[in-house]
Parts: structure tokens; C-alpha cells; sequence
């Protein structure tokens, strides 16, 4: 006999909700029955999954009973809304917003990293922000064998970050500059479309942006390490999909780089990517739609005789938000702990 659960997707017509969607399918993750939710606007809609069109209902508490896991990826104001509703339902949530992640009582979990986080959930579980995964997943293996001291990261964030309507956007300011027009500025501030800013989100009194304070944050309750220095640098760039990262480690005593490269070459979800005669290293068109963050140019810092430095791509909707919450929901699984399993027989 074998356990099939009950699926609520929140926000399922988003970019990371069709993510969620695909990866349930091409996983094979043991699905009963599957709900897709989304506001009012989007009711009505058929999504595929396994061949089925399946109605697109409206996000409400009646929706969310009877479900054993909700993938929730619908903005923080819904999730702080409809998370512990569905808790109280019985579900546990698997959030992708920022509404729960530094609760104390709240696991932040990147699976290849903290899985046993997990079993200390009250009925949610919070993903990372896409960009604090894709560095911890790569800086987590090299701090297992020699802890890292501080961390100095500036991230060149592509338009898949805001959803897909940033991606369209800035589809539509290319076309619209190459004919000479002003472009559409409606999800950005200013025009992405050959062009970058520093992320966008609201500073602090330091002058440190939302977007940044979470990479320092996040990472340090991730690893359980209050001592880690972190300092973040976030840019919007004119690319679709995936995001890239310059990383600069600081250890206590030198971590050479052929050790650095032996130990991510066999690291869990990582790929390293490095040609040096032909200057070919990470690249986001290479790492979107891939389940791997990809890392290399891994080098000593020739500024610190115990600094190194290294440059990563990773698929922000993929590792950076859906894959990470499917790979939760498998661990849940795994080890038994969703309730209200139904079961079937295995084929």
C-alpha cells in the first residue's frame, strides 16, 4: 500500500504556482486530489495536470479543508490570511512567502541544508527568498567543512523574481525601445529593459534594502549561526529568468580553491560549471529550467589570504521558489509526517 495525498496549490496561477504545478507532474509526487486556488480574477481558468483540465477555484477557507499539504505561493497579506486556517484545517503549509519566515517557531528550510528543521513545524514550513537559497545551498557545504567567517554577496536579480507579469513586462519594453517608444513601466519603477537598478524594496536606516536584510537574516537562521557577518548588495537585472551571485568568503585560515571546487563538484544540487581555457562559467540562460545551482570561477581572493571567491546561477522560480517547496513536501513524506494520508495501492 502506498500514501496519496491531498494538494492545494495557493496562488496557482502564478509563475511559481504553474512551477509547482509541473513539478508535481514530472516528480510523480503521490498526488489524491489536487486543488488549484487563486483570487477572483482567475476563477474559472483549467490548468493540465497528468492529463486532466482541472478548474482554477477561488481561495477561501471551504477550499482549503480536507487538504493534507498547501503549497502556498500567493504574497504574505494571503498567506498570513489563509496559512493558519489551513493549519487548523489539518494541512500543513509549505509557504514561498516572506509572511512567516523569521518566526521563531517557523522552520526555514532548504532540504539539502537543514532537513531535520522540518520536524520541528507547527503546521508551516517556510521556503527561503530565492536568492538566500541559491548562496546557501553553495556556501553551506564549504561552511560544514571549514566555517565561514563572513559573507560579502551582490546578486544580479532577473525579472522572474517579480512573477510573470515582470517577465512580460519586460519583454514589452525591449520591443518598445528597439521602435523608439518610451517603455511601459507598470511592475517596475523604472525600465528593466536594457537597463539595472538596485533592488527596488524598502530600505532601513542603514540604507540596506528589504531584499538584502533577508539574505543576512534568512542565512543565519538557516545555518543556526548568529555569528556569521553578512553584507548583501541586490540588483535588478534585464534578464527573464534565473538569478546570478558574486560571492566573497571569508574563513579563519585559507580554503583553497581546489578543495573548494573537490567539495561543491559532489555537493547535493549544485553543478560546477567551469572552463577556464575557454572563459566559460555560470550563466542564467544556462541554468533556467534546471533543477542545479550552477557555481564556478571559484578563485582565492588575491585581496585576503583567507578569502574566496566564487560566481553561481540558479533558476529563481525552480530551486530559488517551487523545486524547494516540493523537495519539502517529498521530505514530509520521506519520514511520515503529513497526516490524513489516503491510501491507495501501489501499481
Amino acid at each position: 500500500m502506498a500514501k496519496n495525498y491531498n494538494i492545494a496549490i495557493l496562488g496557482a496561477t502564478g509563475a511559481v504556482g504553474k512551477e509547482l504545478l509541473e513539478l508535481l507532474d514530472s516528480r510523480d509526487f503521490p498526488v489524491a486530489d489536487l486543488r488549484l486556488l487563486a483570487s477572483n480574477r482567475s476563477v474559472g481558468e483549467r490548468l493540465s495536470f497528468k492529463g486532466a483540465n482541472i478548474l482554477v477555484e477561488e481561495a477561501s477557507d471551504h477550499a482549503l479543508s480536507n487538504v493534507d499539504i498547501v503549497l502556498a505561493s500567493a504574497g504574505s497579506s494571503i498567506s498570513k490570511t489563509l496559512g493558519p486556517i489551513a493549519v487548523e484545517k489539518g494541512a500543513i503549509v509549505i509557504d514561498n512567502s516572506s509572511a512567516f519566515r523569521m518566526s521563531p517557531e517557523v522552520p526555514l528550510v532548504i532540504p539539502e541544508v537543514n532537513p531535520n528543521a522540518i520536524t520541528k513545524h507547527q503546521g508551516i514550513i517556510a521556503n527561503p527568498n530565492c536568492t538566500t537559497i541559491l548562496m546557501a545551498l553553495v556556501v553551506w557545504p564549504l561552511h560544514q567543512v571549514q566555517q565561514v567567517k563572513r559573507i560579502v554577496a551582490a546578486t544580479y536579480q532577473s525579472a522572474s523574481g517579480a512573477g510573470a507579469k515582470a517577465i512580460a513586462e519586460v519583454k514589452t519594453q525591449a520591443q518598445e525601445i528597439l521602435e523608439g517608444r518610451k517603455p511601459t513601466t507598470e511592475v517596475f519603477p523604472y525600465p528593466l529593459a536594457f537597463n539595472l537598478f538596485p533592488h527596488n524594496s524598502p530600505l532601513n536606516d542603514f540604507g540596506y534594502c528589504e531584499e538584502e536584510m533577508k539574505m543576512v537574516n534568512e542565512t543565519r537562521k538557516i545555518f543556526n549561526d548568529s555569528n556569521i557577518r553578512i553584507s548583501a548588495t541586490c540588483v535588478r537585472v534585464p534578464v527573464l529568468r534565473a538569478h546570478s551571485e558574486a560571492i566573497n568568503l571569508e574563513f579563519n585560515e585559507p580554503f583553497f580553491s581546489d578543495k573548494a571546487r573537490e567539495i561543491l563538484s559532489r555537493a547535493p544540487g549544485v553543478k560546477l560549471v567551469e572552463d577556464w581555457q575557454a572563459n566559460h562559467f555560470p550563466m542564467p540562460i544556462a541554468a533556467s529550467g534546471e533543477n542545479d545551482v550552477l557555481v564556478g570561477r571559484i578563485r582565492q581572493d588575491i585581496s585576503h589570504p583567507c578569502g574566496l571567491e566564487l560566481w553561481l546561477c540558479g533558476d529563481q522560480i525552480r530551486k530559488g521558489a517551487a523545486l524547494n517547496a516540493i523537495q519539502i513536501s517529498e521530505l514530509l513524506v520521506e519520514r511520515q509526517l503529513v497526516k490524513g494520508a489516503k491510501l491507495s495501492i501501489s501499481s
